[in-house]
């Protein structure tokens, strides 16, 4: 049974996801607040978290950005009422796995859920092997890369791409086959966002980011990873 987190402050919101997930067969924790929900994503062992972005103490963002600085991989779909492209990219980039904006429809988040645990399901099947790309050893099955025998800090997400890349590697990747394998169809982030999170990726496995030569750039196509 997979285990969810939902952090929401909106005492009606919060039981109504509750309720509805729990009937849909889902194990269900909740948080009221930003610190108790920072707190149990740190030290639980879910499966995938509800996070709202307008929460007392910490807000949804500024959580994401610390667990992803943490380590910590478990997929984040935040909630929010703002709908402008700018909040939705900075989610994005601070490594939520999808955004939904209030009003939503419950079909639709059970969608989203479920197509992201679906593809982390699917991670988890990989061979237990270690790779070399560039500067980096990294599992894909366990979500862990190094350099030097340190541990390197990567988001959820950009395993993700990393992943899609070398599993296309030699061969140019689209922007749009990013997005849509990556992120899902059901929502497109701006373009923009996949050449950032290129950019965070050449800082951790390129030798010099003003001359990648493992991720290249094909310009007015999109990227390929060189194995």
């Amino acid at each position: 049974m997979h285990r969810i987190l939902v952090v929401e402050d909106e005492q009606a919101m919060l039981l109504g996801l509750r309720d509805n997930l729990e009937f849909e067969g889902y194990q269900v924790d909740i948080a009221e607040d930003g610190a108790k929900g920072y707190d149990m994503i740190r030290n639980g062992n879910h499966d995938l978290v509800l996070l709202d972005v307008m929460l007392p103490f910490m807000s949804g963002f500024d959580i994401c950005r610390k667990i992803r600085s943490e380590g910590v991989t478990t997929p984040i779909i935040l909630l929010t009422a703002k709908g402008e492209e700018i909040d939705k990219v900075l989610g994005l980039e601070l490594g939520a796995d999808d955004y939904m904006t209030k009003p939503f429809s419950l079909r639709e988040l059970l969608a989203r859920i479920k197509a992201i645990l679906r593809r982390s399901n699917n991670n988890n099947i990989i061979l237990d092997e270690t790779l070399i790309i560039g500067n980096i050893e990294v599992n894909f099955s366990n979500y862990e890369a190094y350099c030097n025998e340190q541990k390197v800090k990567m988001s959820h997400k950009e395993f993700e791409v990393l992943h899609f890349l070398w599993d296309h590697r030699n061969k140019v990747v689209s922007r749009d086959e990013l997005l849509d394998n990556v992120w899902g169809t059901d929502y497109v982030p701006s373009s923009r966002t996949v050449d950032n999170f290129i950019l965070k990726l050449r800082q951790i496995i390129e030798k010099d980011t003003n001359e990648p030569t493992i991720i290249i750039t094909v310009h007015g196509v999109g990227y390929k990873l060189i194995n």
